[in-house]
């Protein structure tokens, strides 16, 4: 069976190929998260997404292991249909998140996880959330 001989033009090729795939994947890693609703989130536990709403009720649990900080969108707890959590330990990032997104539009970025039936994401640092875009 005859050898084929590596000439540097398939050489180059093979370099181009893998370059491309190599960029192509960096590239889908950029993407943005989808962007989903308070009520779409329940569909998607275990995405990382962007889940946007209005916070209409909010508590600082002081009394209750870790601290926890509740931002819950479109109706009050207990009947939520959306929670962003921040943790005690992470809470002097965010500078009183209880009256500072208290009645807001936001958007928040994380993992969709899901708390007693609630879709939640745990925020930990500022940076991921931002005002709705309307």
């Amino acid at each position: 069976m005859p050898r084929l001989a590596a000439t540097p033009l398939k050489c180059c090729a093979l370099a181009v190929c893998l370059l491309f795939t190599l960029s192509a994947g960096a590239q889908e890693q950029k993407e943005e998260p989808k962007r989903y609703t308070a009520a779409e989130a329940k569909a998607h536990i275990g995405e990382v997404a962007i889940v946007c709403g209005k916070v209409v009720n909010t508590r600082f649990a002081d009394n209750i292991r870790g601290t926890p900080t509740f931002l819950n969108f479109e109706k009050p707890h207990p009947n939520q249909l959306f929670t962003v959590v921040i943790w005690g330990r992470f809470r002097d990032k965010f500078d009183k998140p209880e009256a500072k997104y208290k009645d807001k539009e936001i958007c928040v970025r994380g993992k969709i996880e899901e708390h007693r039936g609630t879709p939640q994401i745990e925020a930990r640092d500022p940076a991921q959330i931002g005002e709705a875009k309307k």
